[in-house]
């Protein structure tokens, strides 16, 4: 059973971006692994607080992640 874990700094994404995230990751693994997939694929998005990640060691906020 494929479970895929997504880490995205809160507030990057709103929830129907998040909701749109598993749909396009459920379908990846589908065209690689076949339909019988699609019923066993998890998938988890986990939100991280803002300043709470960390890039070449300096704290990441949510206006840092956002696309521009």
């Amino acid at each position: 059973m494929p479970f895929i874990d997504v880490k995205i700094i809160e507030g990057v994404l709103p929830d129907d971006k998040k909701h749109a995230l598993i749909a396009a990751i459920t379908e990846a693994v589908v065209q690689v692994g076949g339909e019988g997939f699609r019923p066993m694929t998890r998938c988890v998005i986990q939100e991280i607080r803002s300043g709470w990640w960390g890039s070449g060691g300096k704290p990441l906020t949510t206006e840092d992640a956002r696309p521009k």
